[in-house]
């Protein structure tokens, strides 16, 4: 079967990822917030937990939209009545991953399910997974392009924790939650470090090119997928920040 065949459905998916969370990423960086993501994807990951580890599998999207709604409302209250928010993130992340370790102890595939948690595989993703992420993350991007701009205050923090809780939610049973952290700062560090073109444009480009290398790359070496996506685009970030030192 050519590889085509085999990896289009990965790609779109890979790209699809790229594209809503560079458009997170780049507010969340704005915001000085940079761990957000990661805490609001542990605690959702607490969901995915709860379903494999006691109730082999089921209401898993519901479990996950719960914690991570939990921790996206607590992030919202928190950066606005806060201070030193990004210790408070810290700790929401430490409680989100202790809570998980203690959870899949009880289970006999306990690493094994944190390690898809951390960074899934989507090499060989199948096209209704393309269908269903094409269509929430549209429904996403509309919100936060159309209606998000227009708003402000309380009600402008809380559409975007929700539309960013909905997106972790679903990245986090795809991809896992290193895979989702990734994917929104790498991109978006290196599109706000360049000066020559517009940041989302560029992130997406650069997220898009370097998801399409680690897919190659996973596929031709036999390598997991999820780390060689983290490997593969933060090293090119690093890369491009450390050559534009004096822009930064």
């Amino acid at each position: 079967m050519p590889i085509v065949e085999i990896l289009w459905p990965a790609f779109v998916l890979g790209l699809l990822l790229v594209f809503i969370h560079a458009v997170f990423g780049l507010e969340i960086i704005k915001r000085g917030v940079i761990f957000t993501d990661l805490a609001i994807g542990q605690v959702a990951a607490i969901g995915v937990a709860v379903s494999s580890a006691f109730l082999e599998g089921r209401y898993q999207t519901p479990l996950t939209l719960f914690f991570a709604f939990t921790a996206a409302l607590v992030i919202a209250y928190a950066s606005r009545r806060l201070r030193h928010v990004e210790a408070f993130i810290g700790l929401l992340y430490a409680l989100g991953i202790s809570s998980i370790m203690l959870i899949l102890a009880q289970s006999g595939q306990g690493m094994e399910l944190f390690n898809k948690l951390s960074a899934a595989d989507i090499l060989f993703a199948a096209p209704a997974d393309v269908l269903k992420a094409f269509l929430l993350y549209g429904a996403v991007a509309a919100v936060m392009f159309l209606i998000y701009p227009r708003t402000s205050g309380m009600l402008k923090e809380i559409i975007f924790f929700t539309a960013l809780a909905i997106t972790v939610t679903s990245s986090v049973q795809i991809a896992g939650v290193l895979v989702v952290f990734a994917l929104l700062i790498a991109p978006a560090y290196a599109a706000l470090i360049q000066k020559r073109w517009p940041s989302l444009p560029f992130a997406w480009l650069f997220g898009g090119l370097s998801v399409t290398l680690a897919l190659f790359l996973s596929y031709r070496f036999d390598l997991p997928t999820g780390y060689t996506i983290i490997a593969t685009v933060v090293t090119g970030s690093l890369i491009l920040v450390l050559s534009n030192t004096e822009s930064a």
